[in-house]
């Protein structure tokens, strides 16, 4: 009889982890991106909310009542010391994720923390290393590098099967009305078009067409700094082109499109997609005359949970129960990347946050 060694090695590992049977998941802070991710934990299998963790009691409490916690705790400390917890969804605001982190992984928990990482590489750089200190897995929030109809797509147009990308086009925006001090328009706590929504088409750009080689930005900025509209336009391997828009001052249609030497690919919402068409082209009679053929659709392998946050915290789980460090889907690595474009954009659009 033949074993394979590290296979099990990671059965030995899972089979020491009762918790593992049905991970325990600690919710950090309780905004409204916080309440959305309960709404897909509570859908994905083999997961469940554990304890929630607030800087009030009286919220910890009211969000535990709503969906489900086991425990409500009234500060961060308490949440991350909680046995019952296995690991740590950050939810805060960006400028707060490293010291979250670091309290989590002391606390000797897992992390899953909101996307961007950090608001500058070097703090995201400081969280990898942290991760690797205490030995615990760290993956970023990126939903949609986890999303079965993004990771569906990707695969194919890898081997081929829509011709060669050659222009992408994505663009993500709303209206953000909120007081000054709210998050989403204080530099103090990270307020940014391109980290809050920007961050998207970049990742659905980088996914697709690969790491950028070149990227420019020209934003538009409010008194206080912070960039309310951003577009970019990258070059990508093989001479593909992205165009990329994020706005908090206007509603955009959230589509992205590629456009490749045989035809058309868009997502009906890439924000959260269902699923992706490619309807392939060919020269018509006549001059500059097109005719499309028969659109094939593409879907994902596997279900989207919810609104597809379920899916992360499904790759999560696998991660953890196969003793992994680090996400396939959402590597440090990527992360990293997208992380030092980000710092490059604000650079050329002149934001600086304070500190």
């Amino acid at each position: 009889m033949s074993f394979d060694l590290p296979q099990l090695a990671r059965a030995i590992v899972t089979a020491s982890l009762p918790s593992m049977e049905s991970i325990g998941w600690g919710i950090l802070a309780t905004g409204k991106i916080a309440h959305a991710f309960a709404r897909d934990l509570a859908l994905t299998p083999g997961a469940h909310l554990a304890a929630v963790g607030s800087r009030r009691l009286s919220s910890a409490q009211a969000f535990a009542e709503e969906y489900g916690a086991a425990a409500a705790h009234g500060s961060y400390e308490d949440l991350v010391a909680d046995p019952a917890v296995d690991v740590v969804y950050i939810a805060t605001p960006h400028a707060l994720h490293l010291d979250n982190a670091r309290l989590a992984f002391e606390a000797g928990k897992h992390v899953l923390c909101e996307k961007p990482l950090t608001l500058a590489t070097a703090d995201a750089e400081e969280m990898v290393r942290l991760a690797g200190v205490h030995d615990r897995f760290l993956m970023e929030a990126m939903w949609t590098a986890c999303h079965p109809v993004v990771r569906a797509l990707r695969e194919r147009l890898r081997a081929g099967e829509f011709g060669t990308p050659r222009h992408l086009h994505a663009e993500l925006g709303f209206r953000v009305d909120a007081p000054p001090e709210d998050r989403m328009l204080n530099p103090e706590l990270g307020a940014s078009a391109l980290l809050d929504m920007g961050i998207y088409p970049l990742t659905i750009a980088h996914l697709l067409l690969g790491p950028a080689q070149q990227l420019t930005a020209a934003g538009d900025l409010s008194d206080r700094g912070i960039d309310l509209d951003i577009a970019v336009v990258g070059r990508y391997a093989g001479g593909a082109l992205a165009t990329m828009t994020a706005s908090m001052t206007s509603y955009s249609s959230r589509a992205c499109e590629i456009a490749t030497d045989q035809g058309r690919i868009r997502f009906d919402d890439f924000h959260h997609p269902t699923e992706a068409v490619f309807t392939p082209h060919a020269p018509g009679p006549g001059s500059w005359v097109v005719e499309p053929g028969e659109p094939v659709v593409v879907v994902g392998e596997e279900p989207i949970i919810g609104q597809g946050y379920g899916n992360e915290i499904a790759e999560v789980g696998r991660c953890l129960r196969e003793s992994l460090r680090e996400s396939p889907l959402v590597p440090h690595d990527q992360t990293l990347t997208l992380l030092r474009q980000m710092d490059e954009l604000r650079a050329q659009v002149g934001v600086t946050f304070p500190g």
